[in-house]
């Protein structure tokens, strides 16, 4: 069997607690996994597949990593922590709002706080590019790893998010700590990248637990991508790579104005949990995915216990631009 490195960043297993609170107020049986709490760089379940991408730039002797995502990836900032430890050097390309067809129209993350604001202290060599397609920006990252390597540097590339098939194998391992027995019906969480739904689905796929993933951006054939980043992961281990597009339930229903920015209904989970049981959730991702718990356990679609994933990101946070963070969480706190 594969037997991939691995290199100890987080202190895991992260709580696996009931939100009492939260259950009674929502009439449901809902608990949380903290994986805000994995102690690595401000948290979040990005450790868990930097502890293997980490594993293979040193087998590899990387000296330059160069990856790319929006200017308040909190993956950057993981990962800029963790090579730093190890004397790699990391090279970013980053746009500040990344899309698909068209521009996001909402509101925006102050450039200046949260993830960005760790950056310099980490030593990340950051190249901001103008808003653009991701495709654009992959390409960006590649020209910046292609430079490196004209300089004579040993270079690993890393994808966005750590969406790489190691990637899926963290998560997978960090499903591990929630037991079979009691078991949970459902498992709602925040879906972007691919690898925490793969990691997740991949683990749970033979279990009668169904993972939901709450779609953070628009893009609505991500489940193709998905299957095939949980077949990479399967290939390796030398597993059957049968995993299907239609097997990732994803729910479109909350990404709000698109990709990167704050949106009303997440904001307002922001508000209801910190006030509920004194968590944060991050703007971007966590809260979009409580938004849907909130609603789905309104409309009676979270039977039996229901277990949310918290993974991260709270930092950013603290990046929310003024007219949110005044206006906005004023009105909702009427």
């Amino acid at each position: 069997m594969f037997h991939p490195p691995r290199v100890p960043l987080i202190q895991a297993p992260t709580p696996l607690h009931r939100l009492d609170i939260a259950s009674e107020r929502l009439g449901i049986d809902l608990w949380i996994k903290r994986d805000d709490l994995t102690g690595f760089a401000l948290g979040g379940n990005k450790g868990r597949k930097l502890e293997f991408l980490l594993g293979q730039a040193l087998e590899e002797n990387a000296q330059t990593i160069v990856t790319c995502g929006a200017l308040h990836s909190n993956f950057i900032r993981q990962l800029g922590a963790a090579a730093a430890r190890f004397g790699i050097h990391v090279s970013a390309a980053v746009m500040e709002l990344p899309y698909e067809d068209s521009p996001n129209p909402g509101p925006r993350l102050n450039p200046a706080a949260g993830s960005p604001q760790t950056l310099p202290w980490l030593g990340v060599e950051v190249t901001i590019c103008p808003d653009s397609t991701w495709e654009n920006l992959y390409r960006a990252a590649d020209d910046l790893a292609d430079a490196a390597r004209q300089k004579g540097k040993h270079v690993m590339q890393i994808p966005v998010g750590g969406s790489s098939p190691l990637g899926v194998e963290g998560m997978r391992r960090g499903a591990l700590e929630v037991p079979d027995t009691p078991g949970f019906h459902q498992i709602v969480f925040a879906s972007s990248s691919g690898s925490t739904h793969a990691g997740l689905l991949t683990r749970f796929r033979s279990t009668p637990t169904r993972v939901i993933g709450i779609a953070c951006d628009p893009e609505a054939e991500i489940g193709a991508d998905f299957a095939e980043l949980a077949n990479g992961r399967a290939r390796l281990f030398g597993e059957p790579d049968d995993f299907r597009a239609e097997e990732f339930h994803l729910d479109f229903g909350y990404v709000g104005t698109g990709y990167g920015t704050p949106s009303q209904e997440g904001i307002a989970a922001i508000r209801w949990l910190a006030r509920t049981e004194g968590i944060f959730l991050d703007p971007i991702y966590s809260a979009r995915a409580f938004a849907a718990v909130i609603d789905y356990a309104r409309q009676g679609r979270l039977p039996g216990r229901t277990l949310f994933w918290h993974t991260g990101g709270v930092p950013n946070l603290f990046a929310l631009p003024n007219e949110v963070g005044d206006t906005e969480l004023r009105n909702l706190g009427r």
